[in-house]
């Protein structure tokens, strides 16, 4: 009778040289955009759009009402101008100290009336939320004997109020000084 036929091999499939890694490639860069995706949008939920972040430079849709945009601050950031007086406290100390601040569009100053110090302020810089000051010490300063380093002050706004935080170093050392200050009449 008649003899059953051995069943077909499968041929080799033919690619050509350099197909393989061209696959691996593809792959690997699928994998990126996905892990890239991944760490992107947890970042972006936490930190969502305001409508300052929007494109302006875009014409609006059709319909859109026109609004009037509030002025922002000088410089940008809080409004911080006017004088402010409070306590600072020393990390490490018990006994705050008496601080005052002046800031006007001619520059800013502090005082430390128990410390017989007096320091120029120079804006460096400013976010949504805060300015930030480097401070250099005009009178009492510890490079000449007085008890005042130079340092860093960043400032926000705490509804009528100012918080403030002051970093700077002396002999080696770190310190840091905070406090809440009141706006003088």
């Amino acid at each position: 009778m008649f003899k059953k036929a051995p069943p077909k091999k499968a041929l080799p499939r033919k690619t050509s040289p350099g197909t393989h890694h061209t696959t691996i490639i593809r792959i690997g860069a699928a994998a990126f955009v996905l892990a890239m995706t991944a760490a992107i949008v947890p970042a972006t939920a936490q930190f969502p759009q305001t409508p300052d972040d929007q494109n302006t430079s875009a014409p609006p849709l059709v319909g859109t009402p026109k609004t009037k945009k509030a002025a922002p601050a000088a410089g940008g950031g809080p409004t911080v101008t006017g004088n402010w007086s409070g306590q600072l406290t020393q990390v490490g100390s018990d006994k705050p100290y008496k601080f005052e601040l002046s800031i006007n569009a001619k520059g800013a100053e502090t005082k430390y009336p128990e410390l017989d110090c007096t320091g120029k302020l120079t804006r460096s810089g400013q976010s949504k939320s805060y300015v930030f000051f480097v401070e250099v010490i005009t009178k009492g300063s510890a490079d000449k004997g007085g008890r005042c380093p130079d340092g860093t002050i960043t400032v926000a706004r705490q509804g009528d109020d100012l918080a403030l935080g002051w970093f700077g170093s002396i002999q080696g050392s770190t310190v840091v000084a905070y406090g809440t200050l009141k706006k003088s009449k």
